[in-house]
C-alpha cells in the first residue's frame, strides 16, 4: 500500500444514516464529523467511533446532535483525549465548555509526525426573549476557541487540526452589515493570534457561488459549503464551515470543499477534504 499521507474528512452529517455510507466510500483515514447520528449497525462494525456516549434523548444536551471522530482504516493509530465539562475538568486537561461540541484524538500515522485532530460545532444561540430576535454563534465559535487553548502549549511547534461547522460566515455578513461582519471576524482574528490560520477551503479549492451573493465581497475566495433545507446544493451560497491548522503543519495540508452539485451528499453541508502529506 503506498504511502500515501493521511486522508482526512470534515463533515456536517446533518443527523442522517444515509450520511455514513458515503463517508465509507470516500476511502479516508479519519472523519472529523458534526451532527452525527448512531451509525447502522453494518456501519458500526467497520469504524471505530471515539467512546463519548450517545445523548440518551435531547434533553441531555444543548447540542441536540454530538461531534464526533471516526477511524476507517488501519493506516493510523489514535489516543482518544477524554474531556469533562468546565468546572470539573483537572487543571490542564481538556474542558468542554457545551457538551456535543468537540471531540479530539492524537493520530498517530505510518510514518511521520503525529498530530492532535478537533472536530468542532459552534451551536446556534439567540438573544433573551424580549431583547430581539437574533440568532448567532460566534458566542460559541468563542467558547470553542478557548476548549482548544490547551493544546497550545508553546508558541511554536504544535501540531492541531481542527475543522468543522462554525455557523457563521468570513468576510461578509448574510445581511452585508458591518457590524455581524466584524463580529465574525474576531472568531478568525482570536484563531490567527493563538496560532491556529484558517487555512481553507478557498477558491480555487472548491466551487464558488452562482449566482454570487450580494454581500459576499467581489474578491472574497470563499466557498459555499452549506444551501439552505430543500433547494439545491447548485444554489449554495454560504461558507460555515472550515478548517484551521498549526502553522508548523499547515504547509503540509491540501483542502478542499467537495461542493460540486454531483458530490454534494445527502446532507445541507458538503465534506472537506483534508490531505495531510
Amino acid at each position: 500500500m503506498s504511502d500515501r499521507g493521511v486522508r482526512m474528512v470534515s463533515w456536517n452529517m446533518a443527523h442522517k444514516q444515509e450520511s455514513w455510507r458515503y463517508l465509507l466510500n470516500m476511502e479516508c483515514d479519519v472523519a472529523l464529523l458534526q451532527e452525527v447520528c448512531r451509525p447502522p449497525d453494518d456501519i458500526a462494525e467497520k469504524v471505530n467511533i471515539d467512546p463519548v456516549p450517545w445523548p440518551a434523548s435531547e434533553r441531555d444536551s444543548r447540542v441536540k446532535w454530538r461531534s464526533a471522530i471516526a477511524v476507517l482504516s488501519d493506516r493510523v493509530a489514535v489516543e482518544w483525549l477524554s474531556a469533562e465539562p468546565v468546572g470539573r475538568a483537572a487543571y490542564g486537561c481538556l474542558a468542554v465548555s457545551s457538551p456535543g461540541t468537540l471531540t479530539a484524538a492524537r493520530v498517530r500515522p505510518r510514518s511521520g509526525e503525529s498530530f492532535v485532530a478537533v472536530s468542532m460545532y459552534a451551536e446556534l444561540e439567540s438573544s433573551i426573549e424580549g431583547e430581539g430576535s437574533w440568532i448567532y454563534s460566534d458566542s460559541s465559535t468563542h467558547r470553542l476557541v478557548s476548549d482548544l487553548a490547551v493544546f497550545v502549549g508553546r508558541q511554536r511547534g504544535h501540531r492541531i487540526v481542527a475543522a468543522g461547522d462554525l455557523n457563521l460566515m468570513r468576510g461578509y455578513s448574510a445581511d452585508g452589515s458591518p457590524y455581524w461582519a466584524a463580529r465574525y471576524q474576531t472568531v478568525f482574528d482570536r484563531m490567527e493570534a493563538m496560532g491556529l490560520p484558517c487555512i481553507g477551503p478557498q477558491f480555487p479549492n472548491g466551487r464558488q457561488a452562482e449566482p454570487w451573493p450580494e454581500a459576499l465581497p467581489k474578491d472574497s475566495k470563499n466557498v459555499p459549503t452549506w444551501h439552505l433545507p430543500g433547494r439545491s446544493p447548485a444554489l449554495a451560497d454560504r461558507q460555515l464551515d472550515y478548517v484551521f491548522a498549526s502553522r508548523g503543519i499547515a504547509e503540509s495540508l491540501s483542502v478542499r470543499a467537495l461542493n460540486e452539485p454531483e458530490e454534494w451528499g445527502p446532507s445541507d453541508h458538503c465534506r472537506i477534504a483534508i490531505d495531510v502529506s
